[in-house]
């Protein structure tokens, strides 16, 4: 089975990540990069909408491949998710993160990188949870959440690894909508091709200045 499935419904390309929890290792990272390649070379009208499957949008680092067969190359891969997390921040193209589950750690900063993010409201968390896992955060990755977090919500989500719900990521900012669950692909959906006729040089542009000091330390993919 193919680690992601890229399909297009009208102006909006549908990646489902179908890794089971979705954990960034080598081979899901490439994948994920070649799904983006396609979006990205595509011509007219175009948005993109990122969703898991069952329970999980992505659980984050594969820290088992990480600590076996990815050891000799941890640091190169850390870069390398580092700068696909800018690739998204900065992407040509309306992205929208339908979180349907679980977005852990490094799952939930590549929701973060998106443009907006719709939620399920039911079940499912977003959760840093670097704090209890004894995991520093990446100047990347700080730099990416403190962009898209306020000020408070920042602090509460690092420094105590908070579960949060999807309610309460909408009461604070961090989704834009907390929906039913089969709702969420709809929605994200909707959103994304309502921009869908956006120029893509200049919607890439204007991600690119509103984002820079971020987008540099992202693209320097420096792991600590």
């Amino acid at each position: 089975m193919a680690l992601v499935d890229l399909r297009r419904e009208g102006s909006v390309f549908i990646l489902t990540m179908r890794s089971g929890e979705n954990r960034f290792n080598r081979s899901f990272l490439d994948a994920l990069g070649r799904a983006f390649d396609e979006v990205e070379r595509s011509s007219g009208p175009a948005a993109l909408v990122t969703i898991g499957e069952e329970k999980f949008f992505s659980n984050g680092l594969d820290l088992t491949w990480l600590g076996g067969d990815g050891h000799s190359e941890s640091s190169a891969f850390l870069t390398a998710l580092l700068q696909l997390f800018g690739r998204v921040m900065a992407f040509p193209l309306p992205t929208v993160a339908a979180i349907n589950g679980h977005a852990f750690a490094a799952g939930a900063m590549f929701a973060l990188a998106h443009d907006f993010r719709v939620m399920r409201a039911d079940r499912g968390f977003f959760c840093l949870p670097e704090v209890d896992i004894n995991i520093p955060l990446a100047p990347g990755m700080t730099a990416l959440i403190k962009s898209r977090l306020t000020r408070h919500t920042f602090r509460d989500a690092v420094l105590t690894g908070a579960r949060i719900g999807g309610t309460e990521a909408c009461e604070r900012h961090i989704v834009d909508e907390a929906v039913a669950a089969a709702d969420v692909l709809p929605r994200a959906i909707a959103r994304a091709a309502a921009l869908a006729e956006k120029d893509r040089g200049i919607y890439g542009a204007l991600k690119r200045g509103m984002y820079a000091d971020v987008l540099s330390v992202l693209a320097a993919g420096r792991v600590q």
